[in-house]
């Protein structure tokens, strides 16, 4: 026991140093768009010459694209299938999330065709065939980051590997657990990466205000307002209303139930942080382990409704900033592609980021220059994305666990009243487990 308690200790203390950090991350983010938002608008042309920090930041996260998709759309394929063999609760399970995410996206391009966001800021149009005028300097340090790989025949590719790897059964399992590496490798990367996101948004902020003024900040104001209030109605009228129907749970009250787990989110800006606690709550909770087991993992990768409302929201800010709003055919095109890459924008501080420049280098490559504005409120809007995953996730895993009737009512209705609660020393979970004893239990917990 005493070991035990030894390492948990350790662990929290990891935990708190990574949130250490990530606060210091969090602050400087802040204090650059601060600075970056004064300094444009007191000294314009300093600011307008501030631009090639925020376009180095933006290929270096465009030099993460491909390698995110590529690594994601593999595994979330080998995925699939492994929760497809679960029966009743994976098909569910899939069916739910595939059909939540592409709600969510509408959601996101409903809202903001309605606001407008970005919509008179004019920003000059990037050309990726015209060489910016810039120091000699300046243009050999931009030259050394890798140039564009092309984002659809990289998904094309993945999308064929990760099948022919399902053909291959056990003998794809050694290349699945090799592209699991490099995913890590590339995520590592990324998260590099995303340190040197103070000087970006500082470069790309102090650009576009230096460019046009107040009005930058007030747009950018505007989406960020938006978009919070699209997550916290999506929540509590589109969540809360299914949670209420199927199983007759009040959203608020679970959400008293995940209180910690939002405050873990909140620090840390990424749902996965609480991954591990939320496998717990919900078994606490009365969702049987064999149900939980698919529910959640599984959610983590393909239940993104938080990403999808961002990325579609981001997206048409970006557009009508920069002159050139998306007709309507545009738009459902660029759905179709998030649903799919949005997939790889799970738990990572920054792959959401990377996700959209994926989808705009696809679909509209002179847009790419305007994400320098995202840059700089990415983080703003992280919280509510991740709240909003995290959320969708505890709701669809009470619903699969009524839809299966693999759920305990009565412990349900104890635990959200607060006379079972949860304990926070051991966080192991003995209700719920009515599959324990039956044959596809095993292969239920497995996966």
């Amino acid at each position: 026991m005493a070991s035990q308690r030894g390492e948990s200790l350790g662990t929290v203390k990891t935990r708190r140093k990574g949130l250490d950090k990530s606060h210091y991350l969090y602050i400087a983010v802040i204090a650059a768009v601060i600075l970056g938002a004064i300094v444009g608008l007191l000294f314009p042309e300093v600011g307008k010459s501030l631009k090639p920090l925020g376009d180095g930041f933006i290929k270096l996260i465009k030099m993460m694209i491909a390698p995110i998709i590529f690594c994601t759309i593999v595994l979330g394929i080998g995925s699939i299938a492994k929760a497809a063999t679960v029966g009743k609760v994976g098909g569910l399970a899939l069916g739910y999330f595939l059909v939540m995410s592409t709600f969510a996206l509408a959601i996101g391009l409903v809202v903001g065709n309605l606001i407008h966001p970005g919509e008179g800021l004019k920003l000059a149009a990037y050309d990726p065939n015209k060489k910016a005028e810039v120091d000699s300097t300046v243009a050999f340090l931009l030259g050394i980051i890798p140039g564009d790989i092309p984002v659809l025949p990289t998904l094309f590719a993945a999308i064929l590997m990760g099948f022919a790897l399902q053909k291959m059964g056990p003998q794809g399992a050694p290349v699945l657990r090799a592209i699991g590496h490099g995913q890590v490798l590339v995520f590592r990367i990324l998260i590099m990466i995303m340190w040197l996101a103070p000087v970006g948004a500082f470069g790309a902020i102090a650009a576009v205000v230096g460019a046009t003024g107040f009005q930058a900040v007030v747009s950018m104001f505007t989406l960020m307002l938006a978009f919070y209030i699209t997550c916290a109605l999506f929540i509590v009228v589109i969540l809360g209303g299914l949670l209420q129907v199927v199983a007759g749970v009040n959203i608020f009250k679970l959400m008293r139930y995940l209180a910690r787990e939002y405050l873990l989110i909140f620090s840390t800006s990424s749902s996965e942080a609480a991954l591990p606690r939320l496998i717990a709550k919900m078994e606490h909770l009365g969702v049987s382990k064999p149900v939980v087991g698919v529910a959640v993992p599984t959610g983590y990768s393909f239940n993104l409704d938080g990403t999808a409302i961002y990325l579609t929201m981001a997206s048409l800010f970006v557009a009508n900033a920069m002159g050139t709003p998306l007709d309507l055919g545009a738009q459902v095109s660029l759905l179709i592609f998030m649903i799919i890459a949005s997939k790889g924008a799970a738990g990572v501080t920054g792959a959401g980021l990377a996700t959209l420049a994926a989808g705009l280098q696809a679909h509209a490559p002179q847009l790419l220059g305007g994400v320098g504005m995202i840059v700089g409120i990415d983080r703003f809007m992280s919280e509510a994305r991740a709240l909003t995953n995290f959320t969708g996730n505890a709701v669809a895993t009470i619903l699969i666990g009524t839809w299966v009737k693999e759920i305990d009512n009565k412990q349900v209705g104890e635990v959200l009243s607060g006379q079972a609660p949860f304990d926070e020393q051991t966080m192991i979970a003995g209700h719920g487990e009515p599959l324990a004893d039956s044959a596809e239990a095993p292969a239920l917990t497995n996966a």
